[in-house]
């Protein structure tokens, strides 16, 4: 029943949105009555807030295991960066090409709030990649984390654009100058093994 329901409650946030969004909606989507929903879930926001957190408990599992992976085959050295940001872009834009309705329906209506599930699942990716950073011998806990914000919320940003905009020109053009511009500007903090703090090299 709880499946039938959370099905039910995605395929009502893709098609209605978030403010068209109901109990009885979604009960109906499910065939179940109003009453047989509120045995699982209290309201509305209990279905959707399921909803977007089996989405994004996939994604960053399928993210961070792309991450890492990448990491430990290339290991520490040349390429390093590269290899890693190339497969981390590559997981991130399979995970969102598979549900943009979705994707489109959390990125518009579903604004990222302080404490919330999407900065909590940004936050943790973060913290991924500062200890990535910190591994490769970065001496500034302050300036890798700064470092690793700016690159989240940049890939974040122009992923979900190439895959809610659908621009004309192929992924793989995507994934090259975002590799580019994602490895480039790691390398370029990283000063003898370290992220630099005083600004751009």
């Amino acid at each position: 029943m709880v499946e039938r329901i959370v099905a039910a409650g995605r395929e009502v946030l893709v098609t209605r949105g978030y403010d068209g969004a109901s109990t009885n909606r979604i009960a109906a989507a499910a065939g179940v009555s109003p009453g047989s929903l509120y045995q699982y879930f209290p309201d509305k926001d209990a279905v959707l807030t399921e909803v977007l957190d089996r989405y994004l408990d996939a994604m960053e599992a399928r993210v961070s295991r792309a991450f890492l992976d990448s990491v430990a085959v290339a290991g520490p050295g040349a390429g390093t960066t590269t290899t890693a940001v190339r497969a981390t872009l590559e997981a991130l834009l399979d995970t969102f090409s598979e549900e943009p309705d979705l994707l489109r329906v959390i990125v518009e209506q579903l604004p990222r709030s302080p404490g919330g599930r999407r900065a909590a699942f940004a936050g943790r990716i973060d913290d991924l990649v500062t200890t990535v950073l910190l591994t490769h011998g970065a001496g500034s806990t302050d300036a890798a984390r700064a470092a690793a914000w700016t690159v989240v919320r940049t890939v974040e940003h122009l992923t979900t654009g190439y895959v809610l905009e659908r621009p004309g020109f192929a992924r793989a053009v995507v994934v090259d100058e975002l590799t580019a511009l994602v490895a480039g500007y790691l390398d370029a903090r990283l000063s003898g093994g370290r992220v630099a703090s005083d600004g751009p090299s």
